[in-house]
């Protein structure tokens, strides 16, 4: 296993990432991967053969927490017997609780169901038969914890309230984005959840922890000097946006852009990232709906770039529209070609410049 990389898919919610937190403890290269059901999973999936297919080396695709069609078991067990004929070792292990899987797991060994257990727990069983594995001293015990709430055991009360608090830091933390930003946000609720456990043992552990999430979640994003949460973490997505220049500009009739997908708080995170990159004329962020938010600063009229992309307006400095017939993707790269397809069509539909670029 040393030399195989895992490819571990598993769910958005606190077992999903839980699973992730119990894996972070085994010695091997792993790249973390998050989905919702529905067509998340095979999109993230896809991403996972193409990375695979890429590097062209043994691994091992996890998926936890999640449950595949019978459509979606047989897509992938005929994709990993593809990459196996084309000379790429790759094994398959899904590991999941949930009875909706039942067809799957009667027709595929692979695929491994029990209902009785969370899906924390299952691969928590599985890490210390099969891996190796670097327990820390309170994983027993956040395991049962993250059982009792996602069974809903009301009557394990120590580890069912303080499961309802994680929970709660895992369902209520948004301040990265897990399209733009997978490797961070999940790097992210993963910190928050190692943080938790420092108050696992502690009197009154659920209220501890209660009162403690504001200060876990500042002490993440903060870098030189203490501010609001807020500010702080603008300042983490403003830089991250900024890491990414390179594949995330666009153009539009001679004038710089840059194109965020469902980064959200616009006014704020936008504007913060036109003071920073001044090189940069507008910024447009796009919701998984296709809902546009459009900052300038004084640049160029983002009300006029909205009327023209999708009949939107607003002023020049701050406008808004919707994209007509946008697709949602899980994918950012999709994205932006939706968006550049638009940019094509409405520059040669439009023709000359109808307001002109200072110089």
């Amino acid at each position: 296993m040393n030399n195989r990389t895992i490819y571990h898919l598993s769910h958005i919610d606190l077992d999903g990432y839980s699973c992730q937190l119990v894996m972070k403890y085994t010695p091997y290269t792993k790249v973390n991967f998050n989905a919702n059901y529905g067509p998340e999973v095979k999109a993230k999936l896809s991403l996972i053969l193409e990375a695979i297919r890429k590097e062209k080396s043994a691994a091992l695709i996890l998926i936890s927490d999640l449950n595949l069609t019978a459509d979606e078991s047989d897509w992938l067990k005929r994709e990993v017997d593809k990459c196996n004929s084309s000379k790429i070792d790759v094994r398959l292990t899904l590991l999941d609780h949930h009875g909706s899987g039942a067809q799957s797991a009667k027709k595929h060994e692979w695929y491994y169901l029990d209902t009785e257990r969370c899906a924390t727990k299952i691969i928590y069983d599985y890490v210390k038969e099969h891996f190796e594995f670097d327990e820390p001293s309170w994983m027993q015990k956040y395991v049962d914890i993250v059982n009792a709430v996602d069974l809903w055991k009301k009557e394990e009360h120590d580890n069912f309230e303080y499961g309802k608090v994680c929970m709660r830091l895992v369902n209520e933390t948004r301040e990265l984005n897990r399209i733009m930003f997978a490797n961070q946000d999940n790097d992210y609720k993963l910190t928050l959840l190692e943080e938790a456990m420092k108050f696992i043992n502690k009197e009154d552990a659920p209220i501890v922890l209660d009162e403690q999430i504001h200060f876990i979640k500042k002490t993440f994003f903060k870098r030189d000097k203490n501010d609001t949460l807020d500010n702080l973490a603008t300042n983490f997505v403003v830089a991250l946006l900024g890491s990414q220049r390179k594949t995330n500009t666009i153009y539009y009739k001679g004038y710089k852009g840059y194109l965020s997908y469902a980064v959200g708080n616009t006014s704020i995170v936008g504007n913060g990232f036109l003071v920073a990159y001044p090189e940069y004329d507008f910024i447009v962020d796009i919701s998984f709906k296709g809902a546009m938010s459009l900052r300038a600063d004084y640049k160029v009229s983002v009300a006029q770039i909205s009327k023209e992309w999708a009949n939107g307006g607003g002023h020049p400095n701050a406008a808004g529209g919707r994209i007509p017939y946008f697709k949602e993707q899980y994918s950012y790269e999709k994205v932006k070609q939706q968006i550049e397809n638009v940019i094509n069509d409405k520059e040669a539909m439009h023709g000359d410049l109808e307001w002109k670029k200072e110089d």
